[in-house]
This record gives C-alpha cells, structure tokens and sequence, in this order.
C-alpha cells in the first residue's frame, strides 16, 4: 500500500485508508435515517484485521456513528492490532444532545471524551469538527474551537481536523481553526474540490487532506441495475440518485467503460473512480469505507497514482453534461 504524508503532520498514511462509519450499522436521529444497514461486527472485527494485515494504516471514525459502536469495535481490537501502528482519527459535533444547537461546549467535552473511553486509548491521533454548522453567523465556532485545542493541550489528541459535506463551507472558517487535517466530501461525480479553491488553499498551506465517500455510497460502483431502496437506519434511503433510473443506468455504462479502459488491473471500476482522485493531490488519501474482508482486499489492490490523461477521462465521465 501505498503511502502519502498528511501534510504537515508529517505522518504517513495509506493513500487508501479506513472509513468506518458502516460499522455503526443501521441508525436514525428523530426521523432521519443516519447508519448503514446490514453491518455485522464480526465483519466489522475481520476488516479491521485484515486492513492492518495489508498496511491500511489510517483508521476514521466517529462518535455518532452507532452511538459509539464503530469506536467501541475498534477499542476492541488492541489485543489483536498494536495501537502504535495505527493512525487513528474521531470526530464531534453531530451528537448535541439536550441542546438546541450544534458544538455545546460541555457537551463536546463530555462526548470526546465519551470517545477516548469507547476506542481504549488515551490519546487519539486526529479529532475533527465534525461539521461547519456553527450557526446562522458562526456564533459557536469559537466556542467548539476552544474545546478542541484544549483538548490537545491537555495531550488527548495530537492533531485537530475540520470536516464538512461542503467544500465551500470548510474554506469558510478553515483560516480561522487552522487545521492540520481537513475531511471534504468528494468523488467523481460529486466534486467541488478543485474549483471551490479549497485545493489550492490546502496545497499552499500544507494541510492533510482525506476525501469521504468517493464511492458515493456504493452508487458509482455500477454494481445496481435498478432503482433501489433501502432500509429504515439506513442513509442512503434518502439520496434521490439511487431512486433514478436514469442515473443508476449511466452508471451501468460508465463501469462497462472503466472495466474496458483499465482492463490490465485487478479491479478496474475502483480503479478508476477512487485513484482519479489523487491526481494533483500531494498531501491526501481517501477514505474507502471496507465493510467486510473481500473490500479490503479490493482496497489494497488502489492508491497508486494514474497519469493525468487517465484521471481527467474517468472525471469526464461523471460530469454532469454527460449524465443525462
């Protein structure tokens, strides 16, 4: 596997690294489906292992996914796994319990700390703000900042992230936290990165930098032939593309593309939807959610680098003028 040095952490990762929020399995907040369903831990205890087995070396979590049940499933693997030989990051601000707004400060104290506890380890490597919802006019970013850098004063974390589903949003208050790591949501089909200005922002700083969800949620794998639903606890109940035939179809087309173009690699639609990524991006990995040890093993086969024409031929297919 391959590796890349997270920015000025200096510390190297695998260009594919490990995105558990599945492992939370089936959830919902009110009546919101927020999980994954159909998880086992057990499948979840043998992907851990086996990400180890082939160098997946970066770990990514959160306090909400199950409430604690991707955290927990990971702290239990440190009698299997050394502790030391794994990059392990954890995120706060989607929990804001009683409270009628995002990032409490007592609250966020209670829940990082509530991770520490649920992952066995006095210290993780990255913790995130979650999210940039720091109300209507960021009255609680300083607040939840202030949480976070005292957290790693007092030595329980040794980096502090920034994440959001918007790109646009993370550059909104990225000058102002000053993060080691950032978290966008970025894939082929859904990509903002480049043209936001983030990308450039991140490279003149040297800041980390890990994609999520590049698979977006499993719908660019080309793997449904029709419209499909899901269950109740499961997010992606309520992502209209999976609903379009139309959408779901050009998919089916896309893969039999990629299948032919990149035929020589062992699993050439994930090849190209998830290693298009890295073109141009020094200081990043992605984050592959690896649900079971057969993803794994896919996973490892990714992260090495394609050539410029290859990359920028994978993003034409999902540009949105193409996907009508």
């Amino acid at each position: 596997m391959r590796k890349v040095v997270l920015g000025r952490t200096n510390v190297k990762v695998s260009a594919i690294s490990l995105g558990t929020w599945a492992y939370g399995g089936a959830n919902t907040v009110g009546k919101f489906s927020v999980g994954w369903a159909g998880q086992s831990d057990e499948d979840s205890r043998k992907a851990l292992l086996s990400a180890w087995q082939h160098g997946i070396n970066h770990w990514d979590t959160a306090d909400v996914y199950g409430e604690g049940r991707s955290e927990t499933i990971i702290g239990n693997m440190w009698d299997k796994v050394p502790r030391k030989d794994i990059f392990l990051a954890t995120k706060v601000g989607w929990d804001r319990g009683p409270h009628s707004h995002w990032y409490d400060p007592k609250h966020m104290l209670h829940n990082l700390d509530r991770s520490l506890n649920n992952l066995k380890t006095d210290c993780v490597d990255l913790v995130y703000l979650h999210h940039c919802n720091f109300g209507k006019n960021g009255e609680y970013f300083d607040g939840a900042l202030e949480v976070i850098r005292k957290f790693k004063d007092q030595g329980k974390t040794r980096f502090i992230g920034l994440s959001d589903w918007s790109s646009d949003n993370i550059l909104k208050y990225i000058e102002r936290c000053d993060p080691d790591v950032i978290q966008p949501y970025r894939n082929v089909m859904d990509d903002n990165y480049i043209e936001s200005g983030l990308s450039s922002y991140v490279n003149i700083n040297n800041i980390g930098v890990c994609f999520f969800s590049p698979l977006k949620h499993g719908l660019l794998t080309g793997k449904y032939d029709k419209p499909t639903s899901f269950e109740s606890g499961d997010h992606r109940s309520g992502i209209k593309d999976f609903a379009s035939q139309t959408i779901v179809h050009k998919m089916k087309q896309n893969k039999a593309l990629l299948d032919q173009r990149f035929a020589n690699h062992s699993n050439p639609t994930m090849h190209g939807i998830v290693d298009a990524l890295f073109n141009g991006v020094s200081s990043g990995c992605v984050l592959l959610g690896q649900r079971n040890t057969r993803q794994v093993e896919v996973a490892a086969s990714l992260g090495n680098l394609m050539s410029e024409e290859d990359s920028s031929w994978v993003m034409s297919l999902y540009k949105p003028q193409n996907l009508q």
